[in-house]
């Protein structure tokens, strides 16, 4: 690595100053008024109570998390009776904008196992895993920045999605979109239209995309012939598989292969 990369990629690192730790706030617990030196990523796992962040107050509960930058002033308090249990990571970070204010976490399996992994590999001490942790730390503002640009995901979505994921899983399948619809508790015409605004296409176009797809990944991967990758993508004639192969890729199954097997596009 050139002086001027290593340079880049070392101002990019993350340093944790304190080992990430887990703990449950004792019942008279308080915290502050402080003024922190450093970043402070606190991710609350469960409990219910108040942090007051630069003169304003937020609710927090399950899956609360914020980064603290330095200079902040804090105040916090909890309910004796809901303790709060949090996940804390003192750190440096390079000059940048890590999310601030309170952000709720959606996706709390994902972020709870990057903070679990985080404070496992930073007490094994080597140095390999003091880098993996300050890497997990990256990968958690990350996620929190993602998530606080995503828009909220309704019932709807998460159900269109799972269908979305089974189509691209089991192309060959013959799926009906009066069967998909139904899976997604709406009407036809309601589906075909959240379906088409979530993937840019049509239900029906869509499908003929993922089993090309897939025919593509066949053909550059597999010795299965096209006679083989036609039936397993549900197609019962050879022949109108390649004219829709032909139609969306510009060139026949057998065309495709050879071209990139001698490392044509």
């Amino acid at each position: 690595m050139d002086g001027d990369r290593k340079h880049l990629y070392l101002w990019r690192m993350i340093r944790i100053n304190s080992a990430p730790q887990f703990h449950r706030c004792e019942p008279h617990w308080r915290w502050g008024p402080i003024s922190l030196k450093d970043h402070d990523l606190w991710y609350v796992l469960d409990g219910a109570g108040t942090v007051g962040l630069n003169g304003r107050d937020h609710a927090v509960c399950a899956y609360t998390c914020f980064v603290f930058a330095p200079g902040s002033q804090i105040t916090a308090q909890h309910d004796p009776t809901q303790r709060l249990r949090v996940f804390a990571v003192h750190f440096d970070h390079p000059p940048s904008e890590p999310p601030s204010g309170a952000v709720k976490v959606r996706d709390a399996a994902f972020f709870g196992a990057l903070a679990r992994r985080c404070a496992a590999a930073y007490l094994i001490g080597t140095e390999m895993t003091r880098r993996q942790s300050a890497e997990l730390v990256e990968q958690m503002l990350l996620h929190l920045c993602a998530e606080a640009e995503e828009q909220e995901i309704t019932p709807i979505d998460s159900r269109l999605g799972e269908i979305v994921d089974r189509i691209q899983e089991d192309p060959g399948r013959r799926w009906l979109v009066t069967e998909l619809a139904r899976k997604a508790n709406l009407s036809r015409s309601q589906f075909a239209r959240r379906f088409a605004a979530m993937t840019g296409l049509a239900p029906e176009k869509f499908m003929i995309t993922a089993r090309i797809d897939r025919a593509k990944q066949l053909l550059r991967e597999s010795e299965m012939t096209v006679g083989q990758i036609a039936d397993a993508l549900g197609y019962q004639d050879v022949y109108f598989f390649s004219r829709q192969f032909a139609q969306v890729i510009a060139t026949p199954p057998s065309d495709y292969r050879k071209e990139q097997r001698s490392g044509g596009r």
